[in-house]
């Protein structure tokens, strides 16, 4: 695990996945955001035009917050979003050839593993976390058999259906943060309905990592 990861986990264990996001779209997004107290951000490569809105993104806030690619599938597509500013490397599967890439590049790098194997398999590799996908088909009793062999140090990140109403559980199975999607953002949904979102979320893990 890198230290600069630590740190944003830190500051608030939550990454945004504005999956579907257009260029024109993610600095008013990313600014909403930023504002309700996220500090970490990724931007899928299926989305529209995805390394432009990586682009802007981080040049108005990588100096603040670690930005980012998700669905990275192939290693080629590492240099392409290290050349657009992003620092983060997000996948939903074990692809080695791309954790290396993102290694080898200096970025942050979390693959997706939905077994014990394809963690340690991540982590041999250089991984910086794992990210928990999907988080529905595993759950905290689960999680909780991971966290007892995967080591402390490697925060375990579950991503798919986490909400306010089942994040508590997960952390309390050893998650060290949590990846979110359409709880947070969607294509078309109101900067004011993203800021009351984002708002609730934060809270939410907040209130957890004052419980520990």
């Amino acid at each position: 695990m890198t230290s600069a990861l630590d740190d944003y986990l830190d500051d608030l264990p939550l990454i945004a996945i504005l999956r579907g996001i257009t260029p024109e779209d993610c600095e008013a997004v990313t600014e909403a955001l930023f504002a309700a107290g996220f500090r970490i951000v990724e931007v899928p490569l299926n989305s529209p035009q995805a390394l432009r809105s990586i682009e802007r993104i981080a040049h108005q806030f990588g100096d603040v917050m670690l930005v980012g690619a998700g669905t990275v599938l192939t290693p080629d597509q590492v240099p392409q979003v290290h050349e657009n500013g992003g620092r983060l490397i997000v996948a939903p599967n074990t692809n080695l050839p791309v954790i290396q890439a993102g290694v080898e590049a200096g970025m942050i790098t979390i693959p997706g593993a939905a077994t014990p194997t394809e963690a340690f398999a991540g982590i041999h590799a250089g991984a910086s976390a794992v990210k928990v996908f999907p988080a529905e088909a595993i759950g905290p009793r689960v999680l909780a058999s991971w966290r007892a062999v995967i080591p402390d140090t490697v925060p375990l990140l579950p991503v798919g259906g986490i909400d306010s109403h089942n994040m508590a559980d997960y952390w309390q199975a050893g998650a060290a943060g949590f990846g979110l999607g359409s709880a947070l953002y969607k294509p078309g949904k109101s900067l004011g309905d993203i800021s009351a979102s984002a708002t609730k979320l934060v809270w939410s893990a907040t209130s957890l990592t004052k419980t520990m």
